[in-house]
């Protein structure tokens, strides 16, 4: 009988769970026999091996294959490897070399553009594991240690490397304690990493597995949560909150298992004191994340393929306000329709600007405001003010009047949002 290489991790995951660790442990070696490339076994293979209280064999695992996704250009599994091995009382100085050379700023190895190992066929069949492979515990640890030692199918390794986000804007004398202030979390399926709401104290890197980001999400009606992506390895999240010092945006929680790595806000103080540009990067990351999600979720731009959302947002322009600014005055000229990217507003009525008492609404991110005058041709009816820190994206009124002209669906939302604010 055969199976599916997903299956068949599935199956070891949860034996794993289970404390059926030698059984879990046969079926690594087995995946990992099968397929030699499978760099995720390997890493297993250590981790069981640690846990069936083999420590100097998971060490000498832990160690060689961490030292193996560096040269491999997987920086993020070769750190946890050093986290793992860190936790042990293990020294990583010749890791964390390796790590300086290939991927720090400045590094010759470094291009824009880079071949990567194809990642494991998930789908492709395998033969059950005979249930006898797993009776001798110690001969199947022997086993599973000597394969994945066996790195001999890796005849050569790349020479040129994609940058790491974050970790490509440190110089070589930082690597060492950049990788001293990470924390290592390992998940299991369902874990919430972050809580919609919750504020941001620290950042973190999908090093591997797979984890969902969804918000909107409420105990009295889980269902209405909108699920906006799934983060696979390389990926970075929680950085918009840490940044800003807002409330965080959505959800984060782990699909089937994960290692992240944590960057926590004092370790971001400190890195970006030493490497001013780190902040500056780390900003842009955030934005093309904020950036990213408004186009994902705004019904303004759902109308719209790919490259024509890349169009119009180019025809936006981006206005960071500070918290008291009033964005639109009641009874003034409509200039444009207003997007937020970031931040809350609220929406007023001029004379309740001192007391706020008669506050009408608060809006954020994802929201827009300002097409009640563009669309009816009359004086704007509220006071718009900001009450954080905002990043808005700001559309003129001519090309959103053309714009609602040449597309129905953008002109039936808007009436529609108009009709439902009056």
């Amino acid at each position: 009988m055969t199976l599916k290489l997903r299956d068949l991790k599935t199956e070891a995951r949860n034996l794993a769970r289970a404390g059926q660790l030698t059984p879990a442990l046969a079926l690594q070696d087995h995946m990992l026999a099968a397929n030699p490339l499978d760099a995720d076994s390997r890493r297993r293979i250590g981790d069981l091996l640690l846990g069936l209280g083999h420590r100097e064999a998971a060490i000498e695992v832990l160690g060689a294959v961490a030292l193996h996704d560096v040269h491999s250009g997987h920086l993020l599994p070769g750190l946890v490897g050093c986290k793992v091995l860190e936790s042990l009382g293990q020294g990583t100085g010749e890791i964390v070399r390796a790590m300086a050379q290939r991927f720090a700023h400045g590094s010759p190895n470094l291009v824009k553009f880079a071949a990567r190992q194809a990642p494991v066929d998930l789908d492709a069949p395998i033969a059950a594991l005979d249930p006898a492979a797993a009776a001798d515990a110690a001969k199947v640890a022997r086993r599973a240690q000597a394969r994945a030692l066996d790195l001999s199918v890796f005849v050569q390794y790349p020479e040129q490397f994609l940058a790491a986000p974050f970790f490509s804007e440190l110089p070589r004398e930082l690597f060492p304690a950049a990788v001293r202030m990470l924390r290592l979390v390992r998940g299991n399926d369902g874990d919430l990493i972050v809580r919609e709401g919750d504020p941001g104290s620290a950042f973190y890197f999908v090093a591997s597995g797979e984890v969902r980001v969804f918000a909107n999400a409420a105990a009295s009606a889980p269902a209405r949560a909108i699920e906006r992506t799934h983060l696979l390895e390389g990926s970075l999240f929680g950085e918009v909150a840490l940044l800003t010092e807002q409330p965080r945006t959505a959800s984060v929680q782990v699909v089937g298992e994960a290692d992240l790595l944590e960057v926590s806000r004092a370790a971001v103080a400190e890195l970006t004191a030493a490497v001013p540009a780190l902040a500056e990067r780390l900003d842009q990351f955030a934005r093309e994340r904020l950036l990213k999600n408004l186009l994902a979720s705004s019904p303004l731009f759902k109308p719209f393929d790919h490259q024509q959302q890349m169009d119009l947002i180019r025809r936006f322009e981006g206005v960071d306000v500070l918290p008291g600014t009033v964005i639109i005055q009641e009874n003034a000229v409509g200039q444009g329709l207003f997007v937020i990217l970031l931040g809350e507003v609220e929406v007023i009525r001029a004379d309740d600007i001192e007391g706020q008492a008669g506050a009408v609404a608060r809006l954020r991110a994802g929201d827009v405001f300002g097409e009640m005058s563009l669309l009816d041709d009359r004086p704007t009816s509220a006071t718009v003010r900001a009450v954080t820190p905002a990043t808005l994206l700001f559309l003129g009124r001519d090309y959103f009047r053309r714009l609602v002209g040449a597309v129905p669906a953008l002109k039936q939302y808007f009436q529609e949002l108009s009709r439902s604010r009056r």
